[in-house]
């Protein structure tokens, strides 16, 4: 894990009582602004900051590159067993690593985000990296707490969260917003990204394994005609925070 992130790092950590931690869960699917919210809560929250999902992704590349079939959970799950991730909770740089190799740019491609449904449903898999993420979380704790994002924290890694956020927005919006994510402009690539958000959607809300879905007490927000500072203040805002705490 990366080192405490408050000092020259840019953020400015409100005032907290001693021992006082918090926990922000955020979720909701691809394309919904999840992870920009997620890491600006971060910064405004003087907080560490879990992408859940870049682990699942590191996982997929690491398949890929092996040329793992897929369809083979056993080989998967092994492929995962064998692994060893680090992962950096500073907001500002984030950060994964494989076997001491750095992937952060490399599981951010298509072909990664097209396979990455199949390998977070291997339950062995999700097993492993839950129980990972709960770790990086207590860890946390002691520095003041953490945002953690994805698609099942507030159902199943962290169900005590004292804040759990769902953001949404419509399909068209969030293939727009990932094609724009991907550098893509033209109007099949955004209708290709459309259909395989769709697909990625069907296949996480039906997994049998901790799908996708609004957990118990959260606050939804569609984030559909909303700015991201306007989704970060009005999750401020059930954070009991004001919502100028960094200048």
């Amino acid at each position: 894990m990366s080192g405490p992130h408050g000092a020259g790092g840019g953020a400015l950590t409100r005032p907290r009582d001693p021992g006082e931690s918090l926990v922000v869960a955020v979720d909701g699917p691809g394309g919904s602004g999840k992870s920009t919210v997620a890491r600006e809560l971060a910064r405004r929250l003087g907080l560490r900051y879990l992408d859940t999902g870049a682990m699942y992704r590191a996982v997929t590349q690491l398949a890929l590159e092996r040329r793992v079939d897929l369809e083979d959970q056993q080989a998967v799950a092994e492929l995962a067993e064998r692994a060893v991730l680090t992962i950096g909770t500073d907001p500002d740089q984030p950060s994964v690593a494989v076997d001491g190799t750095r992937v952060d740019a490399a599981i951010r491609t298509r072909a990664v985000t097209n396979a990455v449904s199949a390998v977070a449903a291997v339950p062995v898999v999700r097993a492993r990296l839950v129980a990972q993420q709960r770790q990086l979380i207590e860890s946390a704790r002691a520095e003041g707490g953490i945002v953690v994002e994805g698609r099942d924290i507030g159902s199943v890694v962290a169900p005590d969260a004292p804040i759990k956020v769902f953001l949404t927005a419509s399909t068209e919006v969030r293939a727009l917003r990932r094609s724009r994510q991907l550098g893509e402009k033209g109007v099949d690539d955004v209708a290709r990204t459309l259909a395989e958000l769709g697909r990625r959607d069907a296949l996480d809300s039906n997994r049998t394994a901790d799908p996708l879905a609004i957990p118990d007490g959260a606050i939804v927000l569609d984030s559909t005609t909303l700015s991201i500072p306007e989704v970060v203040d009005e999750v401020l805002r059930h954070c009991g925070q004001s919502t100028n705490v960094t200048t």
